[in-house]
């Protein structure tokens, strides 16, 4: 294996600077490593970091709750975000899994209680607070939003602040009080009169709560997120991360607090982010980091993590290795469903990271980091994956 993966790692196109490990999954011995400890722009494998993360610290079985509480005067009422940007507008086709709450279903619930009240006229406002700090991140480049990319983060949206759900842009600009003015319309359709101003506002301590919807657990959205690589939903479980921790739910707060409970885990070596997403140039992460984090979510001693190790893409069969591009050169396509692996894409990165098991039976991680690539290394990380599944 050392020859072959030597020599993959002599392409031309994955540029100048790689960093390449595999490991013994179950006793962290190196199998192969080449610079091994630099710091790679890592780009959407930080979708793994903020994975583990939201796992360890919220719990696999947590779920985001969006809410519709008792408003400050009489008949008024308050749009609460939970910071699920997965919860599903009224043109929306939910998906099957994971299960989406829907704005809906939240609308039939406050209806039939305010109805329950005698309550047929509201003034609606809506509180976006859980969130806090800039709605764009650092490192992240102008044509993200623009581009569809991914939304400005916000606690409250629907269909991940899309203005037509399915496609990737438009993405509108203030979530919130798109999901509000939705959330309105709604409301009218079960009978219940809004008035025309909606507004941000706070929703009380202790407000009587109306209605609500939950979100799936937190082990499904992991799975979601890295299947998908679904930029929105990370950057929100990193903020969650945030929340547990004790820290600001912003960009900052969740990269301390996702930094603090991979240190509790002895998995934060080689590990520096600055976003849940991996859009950020800034992130950094070695190969043997991101190597060694793997191997502690397969670990036995930490079955919570295990969803990390099932939402990863399949070769040549789900989420990003699993369109038609990936896994299909002949140096690789006989490892197609034999390799599971996240991938990261940006200008002039490509990354793939994950596991396999060898012809002996030996469960190995790896992880192939490229940032200065000069057109596309896809086909050689593929490549690289495959050694490894068929040594």
């Amino acid at each position: 294996m050392t020859r072959q993966l030597t020599d993959a790692l002599g392409d031309e196109a994955l540029g100048s600077r790689v960093g390449a490990v595999v490991l013994d999954a179950a006793t962290g011995q190196r199998i192969f490593a080449a610079n091994p400890d630099a710091g790679i722009v890592p780009a959407s494998t930080t979708k793994i970091v903020t994975s583990v993360a939201a796992l360890a610290s919220l719990g696999p079985d947590a779920r985001l709750s969006t809410r519709v509480v008792s408003g400050r005067t009489a008949n008024s009422i308050v749009l609460v975000g939970g910071g699920d940007p997965l919860l599903a507008g009224p043109s929306a086709k939910p998906a099957a899994f994971p299960k989406q709450a829907t704005l809906a279903t939240l609308a039939l619930r406050t209806a039939a209680s305010l109805k329950a009240q005698g309550i047929k006229k509201v003034t609606l406002a809506y509180d976006a607070g859980l969130f806090s700090g800039p709605a764009v991140g650092p490192g992240w480049k102008p044509g993200y939003i623009p581009d569809g990319n991914v939304a400005p983060v916000h606690a409250l949206a629907i269909d991940e602040g899309r203005q037509h759900p399915g496609h990737s842009q438009p993405r509108v600009s203030n979530p919130s009080q798109y999901a509000a003015a939705a959330f309105a319309k709604l409301l009218g359709k079960q009978g219940i009169s809004v008035s025309k101003s909606i507004r941000p506002g706070k929703a009380a301590a202790g407000a009587a709560e109306l209605g609500k919807v939950t979100s799936a657990p937190v082990y499904a959205l992991v799975e979601h997120a890295l299947t998908h690589s679904d930029n929105d939903l990370s950057e929100a479980l990193a903020r969650h991360v945030a929340i547990k921790e004790g820290q600001p739910a912003s960009f900052d707060g969740g990269a301390k607090a996702v930094t603090a409970v991979l240190k509790r885990l002895g998995a934060d070596k080689g590990i520096q982010v600055r976003d849940g997403s991996g859009l950020s140039t800034l992130n950094r992460i070695s190969a043997d980091g991101l190597a060694r984090l793997i191997a502690v979510a397969l670990s036995d001693t930490h079955p919570g993590l295990h969803a990390v190790a099932s939402g990863m893409p399949i070769a040549g069969f789900s989420g990003t290795l699993g369109n038609g591009r990936r896994f299909v050169g002949g140096d690789s396509k006989g490892q197609v469903g034999l390799v599971r692996a996240k991938t990261g894409t940006l200008n002039h990165v490509n990354t793939l990271a994950g596991l396999a098991t060898t012809k002996d039976g030996r469960l190995v991680t790896f992880a192939f980091l490229a940032d200065q690539v000069p057109g596309t290394a896809e086909h050689v990380l593929d490549r690289l994956a495959a050694i490894v599944a068929r040594s």
